[in-house]
C-alpha cells in the first residue's frame, strides 16, 4: 500500500480526482469503480470541475458502482442511484448506457447480482475503484466476518452501520437492512488500481488497524494488503494512529 497524507479533506478530494484524471486521459473509455457516502463528494466535486473547466471527458467512461440498498426505488431520496445522479452523473456528459449501479428493487435479487458481476467482467473489469472505509472496517457493504471469496451479493447490514446511515433516512428502523454489494473477491481481481480515501479522527482506528494490522475477516478493508496496486489517501485526523506515513 502506498499512504498519501493530506493536510486536509479538500487536498485529499483534488489528489484523489487528478489520479481520476489521469486514469481517463490514459483510457478514455476506462471503467470506473464509484461508491457513495461522504468520503467520496469531494471527489465528485472535482471532478465536475475539472470536466467544466478543463474539458474532461466522460463520454467513453463506464462506471460501476460498489453498492445499492435492497427493497427501495431508485428514485427513493436515500438511494445510490440518486446520490451519484445528484453528486456527480447529472453534471458531466457520461452516457446514461453506461451507469451501472446494483438494481436492488427487482423481484429476484440475487439473479441481479450476478447479471452485475457479468457486467464487470464483459467491461473488462474496473481501471480504477475508489473506497471509503467504515468505522468498522467495512468496505462498500462487506460488514466484518465477510469471506474473501466473493463477488457480487445480497449482504446483510451490520448493527453499526445501521445506526451510522440512520441519520440519513431519519430513524434506524427506516434504514433497509438488506443490501447489494460487490465482494471482497470482486473487488480484489477486478480492480486494476484502488484509491481509498478516509477523513476524519473516527476513522483512524479502522485506517490504522487496514494498514498496520493483519489480514482478517473481522476488517474486511484489510484484504486490500494482498492488493498489488491501493493507495491509501487520508487527511491528518484519519492517519493519526499510523506509524508510518508520506506526506503529500
Amino acid at each position: 500500500m502506498k499512504i498519501i497524507v493530506t493536510k486536509d479533506y479538500d487536498e485529499l478530494s483534488r489528489i484523489s480526482a487528478n489520479k481520476f484524471m489521469e486514469a481517463i486521459k490514459r483510457k478514455p473509455d476506462a471503467s470506473l469503480g464509484l461508491a457513495t457516502g461522504s468520503s467520496p463528494i469531494g471527489l465528485y466535486k472535482e471532478l465536475i470541475h475539472l470536466h467544466k473547466k478543463s474539458g474532461l471527458d466522460f463520454s467513453k467512461v463506464k462506471t460501476f458502482n460498489l453498492d445499492e440498498y435492497v427493497g427501495i426505488s431508485q428514485d427513493h431520496p436515500e438511494s445510490y442511484h440518486r446520490f451519484m445522479f445528484e453528486q456527480l452523473f447529472n453534471h458531466i456528459n457520461i452516457s446514461p448506457e453506461n451507469v451501472h449501479i446494483p438494481r436492488g428493487d427487482q423481484p429476484d435479487i440475487h439473479e441481479q447480482c450476478d447479471l452485475y458481476e457479468k457486467e464487470i467482467q464483459k467491461a473488462g473489469g474496473i481501471d480504477i475503484q475508489v473506497l471509503g472505509i467504515g468505522s468498522n472496517g467495512h468496505i462498500g457493504f462487506n460488514e466484518p466476518g465477510s469471506s474473501p471469496e466473493e463477488r457480487t451479493r445480497v449482504v446483510q447490514l451490520a448493527d453499526s452501520t445501521i445506526k451510522a446511515n440512520a441519520r440519513f433516512f431519519g430513524s434506524e428502523e427506516l434504514v433497509p437492512r438488506l443490501a447489494i454489494s460487490m465482494g471482497i473477491q470482486t473487488i480484489l481481481t477486478q480492480s486494476k488500481q484502488i484509491i481509498l480515501l478516509a477523513s476524519g479522527h473516527e476513522k483512524a482506528d479502522a485506517v490504522q488497524a487496514m494498514v498496520e494490522g493483519k489480514i482478517t475477516p473481522e476488517l474486511p478493508a484489510s484484504y486490500l494488503q494482498s492488493h498489488p496496486d491501493v493507495t491509501v489517501i487520508v487527511d491528518q485526523q484519519a492517519a493519526k494512529k499510523l506509524k508510518v506515513t508520506q506526506a503529500s
